[in-house]
């Protein structure tokens, strides 16, 4: 087992997000429409909402789509009925997969994971079976030159961070989950850029794999980002940093 690295993950999402954009985009709007939905059109009172918009706006999804978005979720302008899923299991090597699901036909989206995991040498488990090797935290980015190391931790310690690193030219702050906003939303009013910032699920170990069942991992990966109804992979597989 090895120490995990926020940032190499962050990177290799980085890039992954940039090849897929159009796709990534349908998806974060998908779940706006259904924080809006659960939760009403407000984001200062729809917590859910508030997270979809940072994330959004981080992938830089334009402002007249978030808006329609939460229109057509609020039932203004129609919306088709999500329900979010959470699969487990394991991949080759026996990394821990975790992937988040919006779908609008369970028994669908069961059958397609479940052909996924078994196509790219993994295996689909029963729910809570790799949950507890994770631990759900708010992840903010800050590369080196944006702000000062006095000023940053200053910024996300006032804001209530949990803690601060430095990866390998930046800044890694992590957080509580009921923190996160209120930690992003301190930077953003500082007027320091953030390189990334989500709400993840961090793995206590990462899984130590050859080279061969990394290349298999990053396949299934792939391909369940590249479900329709997909929204979040996580897995305690890290890719090497080039």
């Amino acid at each position: 087992m090895a120490g995990h690295s926020h940032w190499a993950n962050i990177k290799h999402k980085k890039a992954a997000n940039d090849a897929k954009r159009g796709k990534i985009w349908s998806k974060l709007v998908k779940a706006i429409m259904v924080a809006a939905k659960h939760g009403g059109p407000d984001p200062d009172g729809n917590i859910g909402l508030r997270f979809a918009i940072v994330e959004a706006k981080a992938a830089n999804v334009p402002k007249d789509t978030i808006e329609r978005a939460i229109k057509k979720g609020a039932g203004e302008l129609g919306a088709d009925s999500y329900e979010d899923i959470r699969y487990e299991g394991y991949g080759p090597g026996g990394v821990a997969v975790i992937a988040d699901v919006l779908t609008d036909n369970r028994t669908r989206t069961a059958a397609e994971i479940r052909l996924i995991f078994g196509k790219h040498g993994g295996n689909l488990g029963a729910s809570g079976s790799v949950a507890y090797m994770f631990e759900h935290q708010g992840v903010i980015a800050i590369e080196d030159g944006q702000a000062s190391e006095e000023r940053i931790m200053e910024i996300a310690l006032e804001a209530g961070a949990a803690d601060i690193a430095h990866e390998d030219g930046a800044w890694i702050i992590t957080t509580g989950p009921t923190e996160f906003l209120g930690v992003k939303e301190a930077f953003d009013a500082a007027g320091v850029e953030t390189a990334s910032s989500e709400l993840t699920f961090t793995p206590a170990t990462v899984a130590d794999v050859g080279e061969e069942d990394a290349q298999r991992v990053l396949k299934l990966i792939d391909a369940l980002e590249d479900n329709d109804d997909v929204q979040k992979v996580y897995t305690n597989f890290e890719p090497k940093d080039d």
